[in-house]
Formats: C-alpha cells, structure tokens, sequence
C-alpha cells in the first residue's frame, strides 16, 4: 500500500529538494521526513532518493514515483470532494468567445470539473455578439466575451487594445486593404470596417470564417490583416510594426456577463474561478 501521507512528503521532498525546507513546508520533524521516504521506498523496494549531506536528487524510480505519486493524491482528492466535501450539483451553460480556444480557459475548465465533479457543464464556442444574444434568448448561463470599449453596463475583467495582425513580415501595399475577418456580428470586425471606412482607407474582404484557426490559416498563407486583441493574437501572427498605414481599431473590453445580477450554485463557482485566473486569460 501506497501510504498518501508518504507520497505527499516524498512530493514535497522532491520540490525543494531539502528535507529540511520539506519538513519546514509540511510542519513536520525532519527525522520523520526521512521516516516517511524510507517507508516509501520500503513500500516500493526501490531507492527513489540519492541523498547525502549537502544534496538530495532524484533517482530515475524517483522521477517515475513523481507522476504515480501525483496521480494518485489526484484521486484521492476528487473522492473525497465527492463523498465529503461540498456537493456542488446542478448544470452551468458556458459561453466562450473563439479568442479562448487555445490558451488556458481548458485548464481553467478542467480544474472546475475536478473539483466540481457533479456539476454539468456545458460549453459553447461562437462570437461574441452570438453568444450575448443567447444570453439574453435564455439559452445560457454565463459568457466570456468581449464588447466595446465604453459600454458602461457591467464591470469589464480587462481592456485590450486592438491591433492590426498578419504573418511576420507582412506588408500592406498601396490598394484596398486585404481584411480576414470573422462574420458578423463580430466586434473586431466591425472595429476594423469602421475604422477603415472613417479614414477613407478602401479595403476587400479575401476571407470571412468564424473559426479562429480559419482566420490564422488566411493570414500565415500572406492573404490579408486582420484585427486581434493585442493579447490573444494567435500563435505564428505577429502585430504589424508601426508605419503600417492603417488606422488605429481602438480597444475592446472582456467581461464574464450572467442571465442573473446574483447568480448562484454552479453559475457563480464557475464565474469565480475564471475570475480568480483572469490574469491567466490575457497574460
């Protein structure tokens, strides 16, 4: 048997490196430490630890212990979340806007369901403008989205501004600006025509697609600009260098908007931790 307690200390022991600042960490003596990986390692028949007076390092078992280790305190966890802990039961219907398709939101949702086991969730990727009018029609709970910068209903989580975007090296020649862009109701779309349209610049549309990889694809093979937030431009896409010649698209705000101004049960633990990992979001 795989005492968890030992697993726990040998985790700790193989962090710091120390099973001094491993006994410091737990409050435990530093004797015990030592007591709980020679249990371990009796346990296992194997030394996961080459220790002597002036450093501990992992043995190749030790590395191998870290995942088995890991993994099982994991379990641990959720089982006792389940049978002991706060049973947060219910369904949340989740709206994301595409700008979160890729990055941390579905570590953000996997660590919800983890220790939310019994809660349904229930996700769906679109536009934002989408996803606010299902909002409002009742058929979600709660959406992570962007508007407008200046809409004064709501508190925003972050203001980004928007920038032109393409391939590395991309240049814009004397035409129509060549604009990839969402479909409406897009906001980045809309911010991107009326900013063209204000400043007399022409343009031509050479790709419309709803899908954040279809508008990265258009723009790595040289198609065309398009307009991100600043922090979430895509993987590959750069931000154009100044003395691009276009016109500044402005700023869009990112908020987390719920059908009800208290929402509850698994609407408000899901609005709290996105919340909590906002900074992840736009890091």
């Amino acid at each position: 048997m795989l005492n968890p307690v030992w697993l726990r200390t040998f985790l700790t022991v193989a962090e710091t490196r120390s099973f001094t600042r491993a006994g410091q960490r737990l409050g435990l003596r530093q004797s015990t430490v030592s007591q709980h990986v020679r249990k371990l390692e009796e346990a296992t028949s194997q030394q996961l630890l080459s220790r002597d007076t002036h450093s501990v390092e992992l043995t190749p078992d030790g590395e191998a212990m870290i995942g088995f280790a890991s993994t099982i305190l994991e379990d641990i966890e959720r089982a006792l979340a389940y049978f002991t802990g706060p049973e947060l039961r219910g369904r949340v219907r989740f709206g994301a806007s595409e700008d979160f398709v890729v990055g941390p939101l579905p570590e953000i949702l996997r660590e919800f369901r983890r220790l939310h086991p019994l809660v349904d969730l229930e996700l769906t990727v679109d536009l934002s403008g989408v996803l606010h009018e299902k909002l409002r029609a009742g058929e979600l709970d709660l959406v992570l989205g962007k508007r407008r910068a200046g809409d004064e209903t709501g508190s925003p989580l972050w203001t980004d501004p928007l920038v032109w975007v393409g391939r590395e090296g991309f240049t814009v020649d004397d035409g129509p600006v060549p604009l990839i862009a969402y479909p409406p109701p897009s906001i980045t779309r809309a911010r991107a025509l009326e900013s063209l349209h204000d400043n007399g610049k022409p343009w031509r549309v050479v790709c419309t697609s709803g899908s954040l990889n279809g508008l990265r694809a258009a723009a790595l093979a040289g198609l065309g600009v398009v307009v991100f937030a600043r922090s979430l431009i895509p993987a590959g896409l750069a931000e154009l260098p100044p003395g691009h010649g276009l016109p500044d698209p402005g700023e869009v705000q990112f908020l987390l908007t719920t059908r009800s101004t208290t929402p509850r049960g698994p609407t408000a633990a899901l609005s709290d931790a996105i919340r909590a990992e906002a900074s992840r979001l736009h890091g």
